[in-house]
């Protein structure tokens, strides 16, 4: 089977580069992106339009650090979810305002837990009020709650960085 895949280019590389660090907080953010990556502001958004539009670049987000703003306790939720409700109860997850990432995963012998979602929560206390809402939402019962000790990391990958 051929493969599809791309080389980026010298220009591509640079607005990737530009698009992982900070966004600027100025009235015209992306001339500035622009700027970082040597070219026009037209230049640049056509760039980032076209990767986006050939899945070569997925989103575009915030890393929020969480603790900073005050929630100081967050916990990794692990649900055993019927296969067949895996999508529909993953959607409605998703969905909530106090989880920032949900994921489905294999299970093991003796771990049946299939969903994971990411709580936010000023208090262990919150965390798990809104995790029994989550669950009588969405008529799942079996979970378990694995909070952070300490965070190691809060980067995202960087690109093309040599």
């Amino acid at each position: 089977m051929e493969s599809k895949q791309q080389a980026l280019s010298a220009l591509d590389k640079n607005v990737i580069r530009a698009l992982q660090g900070d966004f600027p907080l100025v009235p015209e953010p992306y001339k500035e992106l622009a700027a970082r990556a040597g070219v026009t502001e037209d230049v640049f958004l056509a760039r980032v339009r076209e990767l986006s539009e050939k899945k070569m670049i997925r989103k575009m987000g915030a890393v929020l650090r969480h603790r900073e703003i005050g929630f100081a306790a967050n916990a990794l939720c692990a649900w055993e979810v019927p296969a067949d409700r895996l999508d529909d109860v993953a959607k409605s997850m998703a969905a909530s305002p106090s989880i920032s990432h949900c994921y489905d995963r294999n299970t093991a012998p003796g771990w049946p837990y299939n969903l994971y979602t990411m709580i936010h929560g000023h208090s262990r206390a919150e965390c798990e009020s809104i995790a029994d809402a989550l669950g009588k939402e969405n008529h799942i019962e079996n979970r378990v709650m694995l909070y952070s000790k300490k965070e190691w990391k809060k980067t995202s990958m960087k690109y093309f960085s040599e």
